[in-house]
């Protein structure tokens, strides 16, 4: 079988093997060593001082070049629950909002907390196109599943909100690094970016609207000094003036996660993610290849960077005694493989579960 070597060069060195991403990403080395500037800078603020601004700015960009649409549709702030729950202050009372069963809680919780009387409904991620029906006002779902690593097929999902007038809500902080997305084909994208996309935890992406407020439906229900036009002038007493694109959503961010983001999303661009899931697919599907000589079967996730195994949860603590970093979700042995990952890591793993 082909040897498949880990893209991204000296940027990553792991003391592991690790096969966790889809819990949380490795940092490559370029944004862990302007972090550690940061950090030190902050120290005495001697000699550059601090642009707050400047790296959520470029984090910013770099993140709607990815998404491909413009970053005047892009907020930013620190977890995807707020995003959610943003989105879900701005619905209507009573509305009806519909979630694959067994989706993650930043997602849902969200929803089912509001105060504003929303109905929350699910069906099973296979037929959660079928589940749209008139009066469902928001499909919320993830591109790629946590637990399992199933696909959503957005397609339908996306055909049948158009056709009772819905609006698409999808969570790609799964999907974000390895499996191609265009934002403009949702009404509201959001993003965990600390995982796939290799950026500190507290760095987090809400996409909206056709230029980021007309038409997007969302009210500014968290806005602080940096949703004004002028931040600086929006420090004391009412904001007179919101920015006038999806600025106004934003969160006053954790300054230190965008210091390094912006490299994490620059080196993306470097490779491209096509070339990454390429990669990913490939390890995957080794494994999978391997698993099936082993005599396990995988969960059903075709095409998918993430595969969980029922009835091998047990090895986890033995992997990780052997430097093997998996998880374990739902009762299943879950592996995601990445950037950083090798056919090397992937025939280590299989060698260590073949010895169980």
């Amino acid at each position: 079988m082909q040897r498949i070597e880990p893209l991204g060069g000296d940027e990553f060195t792991p003391l592991t093997t690790y096969l966790n991403t889809a819990s949380s990403g490795l940092l490559p080395a370029r944004s862990a060593a302007a972090l550690r500037a940061a950090a030190e800078e902050s120290a005495s603020y001697g000699t550059m001082g601090q642009d707050y601004f400047g790296p959520a700015e470029a984090s910013r960009a770099a993140f709607a070049r990815l998404m491909h649409v413009p970053p005047e549709r892009v907020a930013i702030g620190g977890a995807v629950a707020v995003h959610a729950a943003l989105i879900a202050g701005s619905l209507p009372h009573g509305s009806e909002v519909l979630f694959p069963e067994g989706e993650f809680s930043s997602l849902v919780n969200p929803f089912a907390a509001a105060g504003n009387g929303l109905k929350v409904r699910t069906a099973p991620l296979a037929e959660l196109a079928d589940a749209v029906r008139p009066g469902t006002a928001l499909v919320a779902f993830s591109a790629v599943q946590a637990k399992d690593g199933r696909l959503a097929d957005t397609e339908a999902v996306r055909a049948a909100v158009r056709a009772h007038g819905a609006r698409t809500l999808v969570d790609v902080t799964q999907a974000a690094g390895w499996l191609p997305v265009r934002a403009g084909d949702f009404d509201y994208l959001v993003c965990g970016a600390f995982k796939w996309l290799l950026c500190p935890r507290g760095t987090s992406f809400l996409v909206c609207g056709a230029d980021g407020t007309a038409g997007d439906g969302l009210e500014a229900l968290h806005a602080g000094w940096v949703a004004g036009a002028d931040p600086m002038e929006s420090n004391y007493g009412p904001i007179r003036q919101l920015a006038a694109d999806a600025r106004r959503y934003d969160e006053p961010h954790a300054h230190y996660s965008y210091v390094a983001a912006q490299h994490s999303l620059a080196l993306f661009e470097e490779i491209g993610v096509e070339t990454v899931h390429a990669h990913d697919v490939a390890l995957a599907d080794r494994y999978r290849a391997g698993l099936a000589e082993l005599g396990h079967t995988p969960l059903p996730a075709p095409g998918s960077a993430i595969v969980s195994v029922p009835g091998l949860a047990d090895a986890a603590d033995r992997l990780a005694a052997a430097g093997v970093r998996v998880a374990v979700r739902a009762g299943n042995l879950r592996a995601a493989f990445h950037l950083y990952n090798s056919s090397g890591d992937v025939d280590r793993l299989l060698e260590l579960l073949g010895e169980g």
